[in-house]
């Protein structure tokens, strides 16, 4: 196990990476000014299911196949890119009658789905996982494997408790519009904007 010192300091590093503008917390943000605050909690959830599968492909070398395979890493960030050119394009066709933001019109299995697809999709995180988490384990104080795991849990509780407040305070921020038909249709296209931004910002990333 880490010394705690260096677990408190990965923590304390990995909510900064978290709260830094990135595709991730942007699209959480956009969910829950579009579609309230579960959506956003769901679409977290969702996230860290994905950063879960990434700290299991350090473990066992697959971010360093994605990261050797140009092939690999150009299908994964492609794939990514379609899917949030499809969600663009749902949040322009949307209309005011689309709002969600009461819990009870939100498709949980969708937006969690949703959450999963949107950070598999991304190549950068694995190779950000392949960088990062190496660097606070210490093969002196026992076997890396479960250090590296560890790791991963952690930087996904930090995740979690930024990106769950980012949901809070974006649907605080869009419930009132949200009330607003012309106010709706607007966060739609601002919305569809930002997911038009992120798949051309993802379909540019380089290795």
């Amino acid at each position: 196990m880490p010394e705690m010192n260096n677990l408190l300091l990965f923590f304390a590093a990995s909510a900064l990476l978290a709260l830094s503008p990135g595709p991730d917390n942007l699209f959480v943000m956009a969910q829950s000014v579009q579609n309230g605050r579960v959506a956003g909690l769901l679409v977290t959830l969702g996230l860290s299911t994905g950063l879960v599968a990434h700290t299991i492909a350090v473990v066992f070398g697959l971010a360093a196949l994605v990261k050797a395979s140009a092939i690999a890493f150009t299908a994964l960030k492609f794939i990514g890119a379609a899917y949030l050119l499809y969600l663009a394009w749902k949040a322009f066709r949307s209309g005011a009658s689309a709002r969600s933001g009461s819990s009870g019109t939100v498709d949980s299995v969708r937006l969690y789905r949703r959450g999963i697809i949107m950070n598999l999709s991304n190549p950068k995180v694995s190779l950000f996982f392949l960088a990062f988490l190496p660097q606070f384990a210490d093969p002196a104080r026992g076997p890396v494997v479960p250090q590296l795991m560890l790791l991963g849990l952690v930087f996904i509780a930090a995740t979690m408790l930024v990106f769950g407040m980012l949901s809070i305070l974006a649907a605080g921020a869009g419930e009132r519009l949200r009330r607003s038909e012309t106010a709706q249709q607007i966060i739609n296209r601002i919305a569809g904007t930002v997911f038009a931004a992120l798949a051309v910002k993802l379909a540019l990333t380089e290795r």
